[in-house]
């Protein structure tokens, strides 16, 4: 069953692995093309704003300059002054005198013109005239702005007159308070001017538009508006997935065919961790544990190896981790505890002050199982507590209440728990506070760091105040020199291995170590 669910889980993720890329890759080419398709209509919408902006500004400089020359209405003065803002002016028409409606006279001389009624007027107390009759017959160009008596006429097409590199873009000038587009060119909506909300620019798609509204920052009741035929938006998105797509779907076959390729290798491992358990593949090396007062071995670390049938051993690095992941790891330390019962369950029953430590991983400190089988080695070998030490490594997550009962079940025997590879994981100083420990093993990238002066040299003194301050006897890994041996001698610790000491040797080896004088040997 739950081969079955690893095996579904693993095409899912495949599955996933192969049709997140492409589906990625559509996403980011619909969004790329918007994003260039906006930022087009951008650009058109804020050259029609500038050009707004501009005849209003001019429309409202000219009204004021009139007022500010105090002349008579229509004298001749006026009208020469009116001519002159006319012809010096880029976006304005004609200046002209208003009276109620009728435009009495204007730079473009000519009898009176009656206007029709405002269209609106603004907050800025303008009055808006959306069909200026100046010229006779057909559709009427010309809309005014009049203030305080005086009207200026603009042709609604020139803010408008910019150049697009698509056809068919509809241009406009909306103005919120009259509610209208003021100008237009092509289909403009007025309903458009409630998206813009307090923003200064926005775009969306409107039915068959692609619409980009940019709100005047100096007359802030003016929209400039330009909508582009969503037709161009729909052949970029194509254009940009023909080229983002395949990429995508490359990549998400070949991240499933390295999950397919990562689960088959990982099951294969798997196959073959419980077919070396059945026929017996694994073996034990010994680390040979100095006492760095007396130089003599008083212990050795187990550590397994796994020798296949081809003959070429496979390291601990690769099968533990797989082990851990699909629960046979329990399997494995039951394996380890028969080996260290064959290889030193004799030796152990006749030298009570010998011990080998034994690692366990976090799976099994979930339950009590473990003690029992450390019972049952205790008990056919006549070894007793003082001779193991457990080992508890963070390669995973430990539960900690169920951790905490086993290893009272393990110090309430007489057996020593001492923290594996401290420092090098998240948890550790977490696995201080809150278990009870004897002792604590410093991890062998900082013992090479010592009298090098790279950072991590200046952790291990900090580790070691610690250990001392909770009373933790120290054992040191990794231990390659005697500038190394002597500088933890002088800070207390009180245990070290390495190849100083010795290199990992079958335990006949470690037996024949203790008979030798008692001093550091070289392996």
């Amino acid at each position: 069953m739950r081969t079955r669910a690893t095996f579904a889980l693993t095409l899912l993720a495949a599955a996933l692995a192969a049709g997140g890329p492409p589906w990625i890759a559509l996403h980011e080419a619909r969004r790329q093309a918007y994003d260039a398709e906006a930022e087009l209509a951008l650009n058109y919408a804020r050259d029609v704003l500038h050009r707004t902006d501009e005849t209003a500004r001019q429309a409202m400089e000219a009204i004021s300059q009139l007022r500010r020359a105090g002349l008579a209405s229509c004298s001749d003065a006026a009208r020469a002054a009116m001519r002159e803002i006319d012809l010096t002016s880029t976006y304005i028409q004609a200046v002209g005198h208003l009276n109620g409606d009728t435009m009495e006279c204007s730079s473009q001389g000519g009898p009176p013109v009656h206007l029709n009624r405002e269209a609106f007027h603004t907050s800025r107390d303008v009055a808006v005239y959306d069909a200026v009759p100046l010229v006779a017959g057909g559709r009427n160009p010309l809309i005014g702005l009049a203030r305080e008596g005086v009207i200026v006429v603009v042709h609604r097409d020139l803010p408008l007159d910019i150049w697009t590199a698509v056809p068919d873009v509809a241009l406009g000038v909306l103005h919120l308070e009259g509610r209208r587009a003021v100008m237009a060119r092509g289909p403009v909506d007025p309903a458009w001017m409630d998206r813009v909300g307090a923003r200064g620019e926005t775009t969306f798609v409107a039915g068959d538009r692609l619409v980009a509204l940019v709100r005047s920052r100096r007359f802030v009741t003016t929209v400039a508006v330009a909508a582009v035929p969503a037709r161009y938006l729909h052949e970029r998105v194509a254009a940009t997935t023909r080229r983002l797509v395949p990429a995508g779907l490359f990549g998400g076959l070949a991240a499933a065919a390295a999950i397919l390729l990562l689960a088959r290798q990982r099951m294969s491992m798997t196959s073959a961790l419980r077919s070396a358990l059945r026929r017996g593949e694994f073996y034990l090396l010994y680390q040979p544990l100095i006492d760095m007062r007396s130089g003599a071995c008083v212990g050795a670390e187990a550590l397994l190896r796994w020798q296949p049938p081809s003959g070429e051993d496979v390291g601990p690095d690769l099968f533990i981790p797989v082990a851990e992941q699909t629960s046979l790891i329990t399997r494995v330390t039951a394996r380890v505890l028969d080996l260290v019962e064959r290889d030193a369950g004799d030796f152990l029953a006749r030298h009570p002050d010998f011990h080998i430590g034994i690692n366990l991983s976090p799976a099994d400190l979930r339950s009590c199982a473990v003690v029992e089988r450390i019972d049952a080695l205790l008990a056919r070998t006549g070894a007793r507590p003082t001779n193991l030490i457990v080992e508890i490594t963070e390669r995973g997550f430990l539960h900690l209440d169920s951790a905490r009962a086993v290893i009272a079940a393990l110090r309430d025997r007489g057996i020593d728990v001492a923290i594996d590879d401290f420092g090098t994981g998240y948890s550790s100083l977490s696995y201080l506070e809150t278990l009870d420990l004897d002792f604590l093993k410093i991890d062998r990238s900082f013992i090479e760091a010592i009298g090098t002066g790279a950072p991590t040299s200046q952790v291990v003194g900090h580790i070691m105040a610690m250990a001392r301050t909770l009373d933790l006897r120290m054992i040191a890994e990794g231990v390659e020199s005697e500038a190394q041996a002597e500088f933890l001698r002088t800070h207390g610790v009180h245990y070290a291995q390495g190849w100083l000491y010795g290199k990992p040797m079958s335990f006949a080896d470690v037996a024949r170590l203790t008979s030798y004088a008692r001093r550091p040997v070289r392996g």
